[in-house]
């Protein structure tokens, strides 16, 4: 079996993704490399004809109170869809802009926004409306961002524009052997040869997940750095065997840019977690999120406010 987890971004030079395959009841994991073209980013997983999961740190799912109203079965559906309408995509840069067809905001700051105003643009009751709920707060983490704003460093809809656009939409649309968790079943049950599961990721709950904690930022190499010991123990424990490689970079915090390389492994370790176990592959028991909202694999937390 092959697990990888790519970090996601608009920018082609920030996909990072870090790769490991089973071999006899240990992971063997390589050092992160960029994504390159997303066109051969399926084929050269599925090279060799293995079942593959395939961490990404970008949403799949929308929020219930937008998806009400869609005619689509679930969000695979809506997904495969969106081959034919690349308006969707378009940020807008008003919110006169703003609709059901055009939901991503704002293509840039402007005084006075708000995600309420935002939010009303929508249709939506209030701003939790915006927020699918693995994205709000948990006892564990901070809230995430929601899934159609793109503004600020806090936010993930310029990922899920690139991803969604540019190559998830268009493989499913094409029927390529693509399977979307939660929307198609528990993880292991997607596990195929010559096929990939998608499952999201999210490397903030993943960090906790694994029992670690950043003295400082991620963005400083100083505090990526002195994470080296614990999350080797981490990669003990799962039984991943690092390449020479990977070693350097978790030794020397993934370098001085090393933000998304270090994301990329905690997103891959969460995964491998999963897939042996260790952590339980937990889907809520609630329609909207196995048809429309989707959920961060290995999360076993709910959020704060169910509601409002």
């Amino acid at each position: 079996m092959i697990a990888a987890h790519a970090d996601w971004s608009m920018a082609p030079g920030k996909r990072w993704m870090a790769q490991a395959e089973r071999l006899g009841g240990r992971w063997h994991a390589l050092a992160p490399r960029l994504v390159g073209d997303t066109a051969r980013l399926l084929p050269g997983l599925l090279a060799d004809g293995r079942p593959v999961a395939l961490g990404l740190d970008l949403p799949l799912g929308v929020p219930r109170d937008w998806a009400a109203g869609r005619a689509e079965a679930d969000f695979p559906a809506f997904l495969a869809g969106l081959v034919a309408r690349p308006e969707f995509f378009r940020v807008a840069a008003t919110l006169a802009e703003v609709s059901a067809a055009q939901p991503f905001y704002p293509a840039r700051g402007i005084k006075g926004m708000t995600r309420a105003s935002h939010a009303a643009a929508l249709g939506l009751a209030g701003p939790a409306g915006l927020s699918r709920l693995c994205d709000r707060a948990t006892a564990l983490r901070p809230a995430g961002a929601p899934v159609f704003w793109t503004l600020g460093a806090n936010q993930s809809g310029k990922a899920a524009i690139a991803a969604w656009r540019d190559w998830i939409a268009p493989a499913l649309a094409a029927g390529a052997p693509v399977s979307l968790w939660p929307f198609a079943g528990p993880l292991h049950g997607l596990l195929a040869p010559g096929r990939v599961a998608l499952a999201e990721v999210y490397p903030a709950e993943a960090l906790r997940q694994l029992g670690l904690k950043l003295a400082g930022s991620k963005r400083m190499q100083a505090p990526r750095r002195a994470l080296a010991d614990a999350l080797r123990a981490a990669m003990d424990r799962l039984r991943v065997v690092s390449s020479p490689a990977l070693a350097d970079q978790v030794e020397d915090g993934f370098g001085s840019a090393g933000e998304d390389r270090l994301d990329c492994v905690l997103g891959l370790l969460a995964l491998i977690a999963v897939l042996d176990g260790t952590r339980p592959d937990h889907i809520p028991d609630d329609p909207w999120i196995r048809r429309w909202e989707g959920w961060v694999l290995g999360q076993t937390d709910m959020p704060y406010a169910i509601s409002g």
